[in-house]
């Protein structure tokens, strides 16, 4: 059985391109949309294994289209087709259940083989766009505490002890040091004072307060 793929640009020349290299035999184009609304009542109307999607068209952005249409229909797979491969286009594109994503300077067989291998589930991604990934994964998480742990280490911060700040939020003594722990790990400090100090310089505590 061939591929049922759906095509979506806003630009009718790009659309008719696109079909002249996809239209095969292992490939069968059950229809085209130009906008984000058109894109999900096509997709709806007929049940496609593949949707090639532009990102950015009027009336709804590419990755809001990419979650509506893993919701409305969760076997689809999504295959974008764009000239964008900043952050600000790949990576909400990849949260919302992008199967592949591929810049429009994309060879032709190339292009081919991604809409199979998309269609089998497999990621494609283009270089530029697996840089922007891995960069991304390389990059420190943001060291942030729970509300919990700031209320802890804001009362550190003025002085109270453990079981001082155990009596004031109703907690054990062991809780504030498992708290503390926890805070110790995600600012990457050894103590008290260096976690207090640490929280001051990367804004997690007022001076004020």
């Amino acid at each position: 059985m061939p591929i049922r793929l759906i095509i979506v640009d806003d630009h009718p020349i790009v659309r008719d391109g696109l079909r002249g290299i996809l239209d095969m035999d292992d490939i069968e184009i059950v229809g085209e949309a130009a906008d984000g609304p058109e894109a999900l009542a096509v997709a709806l109307r007929t049940n496609p294994d593949v949707v090639l999607l532009d990102l950015r068209m009027p009336k709804m952005s590419g990755a809001e289209v990419i979650r509506r249409l893993r919701e409305q229909q969760p076997g689809v797979h999504v295959l974008v087709l764009t000239t964008f491969d900043d952050d600000a286009d790949v990576l909400p594109a990849i949260e919302q259940g992008a199967t592949g994503y591929l810049l429009k300077d994309t060879p032709r067989a190339e292009l081919r083989r991604a809409v199979l291998a998309a269609a089998r589930g497999e990621t494609v991604l283009s270089p530029t766009v697996a840089g922007v990934l891995t960069r991304k994964a390389h990059e420190p998480e943001p060291r942030t505490l729970s509300p919990r742990e700031l209320e802890v280490l804001r009362l550190i911060a003025r002085g109270a002890t453990n079981r001082e700040v155990a009596g004031r939020l109703f907690i054990t003594e062991a809780t504030v040091k498992t708290h503390l722990l926890h805070v110790f790990a995600k600012l990457q400090v050894k103590d008290r004072a260096a976690a207090v100090a640490a929280a001051y310089e990367l804004g997690l505590l007022d001076r004020r307060r």
